[in-house]
């Protein structure tokens, strides 16, 4: 049996089903080398070495004026009762 050119099958590159199949992993590849070039070229940002004093201060300060606590205090009562949040009054 014999086959005319026309009636041969195209090489595979031809059909774009193909270039379909290889495009997802191809994108995942790339995208994991991006990934890994902004995790390597990025520095990691440096903890104070008083971090917890610092802290122990902020505290403090939240101690002593607990009225900056106020429009969290409300959200949390809000969010936490469904009831609405009363306007500040000045």
């Amino acid at each position: 049996m014999s086959t005319s050119e026309s009636e041969k099958a195209a090489p595979w590159w031809k059909f774009g089903h193909v270039w379909m199949v290889i495009a997802g992993p191809a994108v995942v590849v790339v995208a994991s080398f991006v990934t890994l070039y902004f995790a390597v070229s990025g520095s990691d940002p440096v903890i104070d070495q008083d971090y917890y004093r610092k802290g122990l201060e902020i505290n403090k300060t939240l101690a002593t004026n607990p009225s900056s606590l106020a429009p969290a205090v409300q959200g949390r009562n809000h969010a936490a009762t469904g009831a609405p949040v009363p306007s500040p009054r000045p």
